[in-house]
């Protein structure tokens, strides 16, 4: 049984605009899945369905199994955890302690319980020095981390990021990527985010769905994926840099094993220079 499946899934926004077309989607237990696509493929759209903020219009979507409905939506939303693009969205409490503390409050635990998530939360998070910090007077990333320990204080199975690295610099971004990774490693837990920029992908995804105009155009791992730069560019996309690298150095004769991470390409470049044995 999948923690997520939808099937022939259908949306049309008011006003009869088509935004998903029998969507395709599976995520299984402890995996790390990217969706790829360029602004208005869909994926926010697709997202949001994952617990209930939308309705298909045709078709399903069923958590661990079952569809969702009004009378268990409140157990699916503590099950699957969405971060929005823009932390803002989420975050209006006084201080980031309270912040993280609202979805806890919301489902009626006692004062100790809701302590220690919220302890916990920030320490997953890495941020439990700002637990007395007003949220709207910090960094984007660090309102990005607020509003994810917001959700992993509900404790959820199923954690949704959309765009996740938008607007943050680089070390957030590797910091963030850091994070995503312990939370399979480390917390089984699944990670589905999405994404624009295909360079991120091969350091913290295991599966990829590519998405243009609504719909599911591939779906494969990292090896499949990046072997196909006619269908990326066909969806406004590219080849990451590492493989596209790799790939113009065995062209001009050079033997190097094909990589996708940048600890995976330099063990490659090393060897084909015989700086390893």
């Amino acid at each position: 049984m999948h923690l997520i499946e939808t099937r022939d899934l259908c949306y049309v926004y008011p006003g009869k605009v088509a935004a998903l077309n029998n969507i395709n989607f599976i995520a299984p237990r402890n995996a790390r899945i990217a969706v790829i696509g360029s602004n208005g493929a869909g994926k926010s759209t697709l997202f949001k369905h994952f617990n209930g903020i939308f309705k298909p219009t045709s078709g399903s979507v069923l958590i661990r199994g079952e569809p969702i409905t009004k009378q268990n939506q409140r157990e699916i939303r503590k099950f699957v955890g969405i971060v929005f693009q823009n932390p803002d969205d989420q975050i209006f409490s006084p201080t980031v302690e309270l912040d993280v503390a609202f979805g806890p409050t919301n489902l009626g635990l006692d004062e100790e319980t809701i302590h220690h998530r919220v302890h916990e939360a920030l320490k997953i998070v890495g941020i439990e020095d700002l637990a007395p910090r007003v949220p709207h007077h910090l960094s984007g990333g660090e309102k990005k981390r607020v509003a994810i320990a917001g959700v992993i204080a509900m404790e959820p199975e199923v954690l949704v990021l959309d765009e996740p690295t938008a607007g943050l610099d680089p070390k957030g971004v590797a910091d963030l990527n850091t994070f995503i990774n312990s939370l399979s490693k480390k917390y089984g837990m699944t990670v589905i985010f999405s994404t624009h920029d295909v360079g991120l992908v091969p350091e913290i995804a295991d599966y990829i769905y590519v998405m243009d105009k609504g719909r599911i155009v591939a779906s494969g791992t990292i090896d499949e994926i990046f072997v196909q730069p006619d269908m990326l560019k066909s969806v406004r996309l590219d080849v990451p840099v590492i493989p596209k690298l790799l790939n113009s150095l065995k062209e001009n004769g050079v033997d190097v094993s094909m990589a996708y991470t940048y600890a995976d390409a330099e063990e490659s470049l090393l060897r084909a220079f015989g700086k390893r044995s």
